[in-house]
């Protein structure tokens, strides 16, 4: 049972899962809507998560002196007004932008609400608090992703992002009935928050973010079309493909926290992005066969999410002087991966190759993150050895 004050936060982030996540199910919809290709609507991922990576840091830096439940509303707000306006977009260049602009409160909405979370917990139970705002995002890939991408095949994309305004509009009253309200921060502000971009190892933590999950960002933006065109489901059948990825992912987030509390981040982040490497291998290898790709949607999203504890831990580890610009940090990276994986998956589509090309592209992201992942482990033991001399 979710605790009633955390329970808007839950719903928060079951709307910021839906909008970000469905955009990969009804894309060859909207490519058809706004009469453009396929590679370019996956621009419109890559913009959105433009807005995260810029709006997380920006947003919590400018507004951690406010209380936060006042921030956490205007946050919503904006939101609900950019998904609003996503539905009635009339081209890609004004769809381009909106998507950019519902971006901006993702990162920074989870960063405020992971420290409100922290605070309404009962005491020993924080992990917990975090896990029920979570939940909201895992459970959003499970119900609300594979119900929009099926009203985005039968109805229209544009009703879909009317919903997500919906539930962001929900979130906005439930916020002030259900949250109470928190003193800001003393002495937070943007000069104090950025000191801790000074450290070496918070960017090595960040680009391990933002290229190791690029892998899984670049399988994600494009599995519809591979799976109509390359493994020949039928349409109808995405929703249900889409639905065993959220309960991979649901399942995932549990395991990587286990995982996380066995071993620590670094190692736990190297064996998963070594595991999402082989998988996505499997991915290009195997296109063609049905079962086998049913089952991959669902490792692969088990895989990607497991990596969330882990990586969560290392980049608070290296940022504790700033707890909600810190918190909101693991948001911008996987949404860098987010805009790479995206871009850079398309490209080959561009050149003519088939959709099974993508899968290539992720497998080589993911494995550029094992090697800054294990580039850090050995940074960090020569500092270990040079600190004693």
């Amino acid at each position: 049972m979710i605790k009633k004050s955390l329970a808007p936060l839950a719903l928060g982030g079951f709307g910021i899962g839906m909008t970000e996540f469905v955009m990969m199910g009804i894309l060859p919809d909207i490519a058809t809507g706004l009469d453009i290709s396929i590679p370019q609507a996956g621009y419109l991922i890559s913009a959105y998560a433009v807005g995260v990576v810029v709006g997380a840091p920006t947003l919590v830096s400018m507004l951690s002196h406010r209380p936060p439940r006042s921030v956490l509303i205007w946050f919503m707000l904006m939101f609900t007004a950019f998904n609003a306006l996503s539905a009635f977009a009339p081209n890609f260049h004004t769809m381009l932008l909106f998507r950019f602009l519902a971006g901006l409160p993702h990162g920074a909405f989870f960063g405020v609400g992971a420290v409100v979370a922290t605070r309404l917990a009962d005491k020993g139970k924080e992990a917990a608090a975090l896990a029920s705002m979570f939940s909201g995002l895992t459970l959003a890939n499970v119900l609300g992703v594979p119900a929009g991408t099926w009203l985005g095949h039968n109805m229209s994309w544009r009703f879909v992002f009317l919903i997500v305004a919906a539930i962001g509009l929900a979130t906005m009253v439930m916020l002030h009935k259900l949250v109470p309200y928190f003193e800001a921060t003393p002495g937070a502000g943007l000069r104090q928050d950025l000191k801790i971009f000074r450290k070496p190892n918070l960017w090595l933590a960040l680009g391990i973010t933002s290229i190791g999950t690029g892998g899984f960002f670049a399988w994600l933006s494009y599995i519809a079309p591979l799976l109509t065109d390359v493994t020949h489901f039928h349409a109808n059948t995405i929703p249900l493909i889409m639905t065993a990825v959220g309960v991979g992912m649901t399942v995932g987030v549990n395991a990587g926290g286990k995982l996380a509390d066995r071993m620590a981040p670094l190692p736990a982040i190297v064996l998963l992005l070594m595991s999402m490497v082989a998988l996505l291998c499997m991915n290009a290898l195997l296109a063609s066969s049905q079962p086998a790709m049913m089952v991959l949607a669902f490792a692969v999203g088990a895989n990607a999410l497991a990596l969330g504890p882990p990586i969560q831990m290392l980049l608070i580890e290296h940022s504790r002087e700033a707890e909600m610009l810190g918190s909101s940090l693991g948001q911008s990276g996987f949404n860098i991966g987010n805009a790479l994986g995206a871009f850079l998956g398309g490209i080959p589509l561009t050149l003519g190759y088939s959709y099974a090309s993508p899968q290539w592209v992720a497998a080589g992201l993911a494995l550029s993150g094992v090697c800054l992942a294990l580039a850090m482990r050995a940074h960090g033991r020569r500092t270990a050895v040079a600190v004693p001399a």
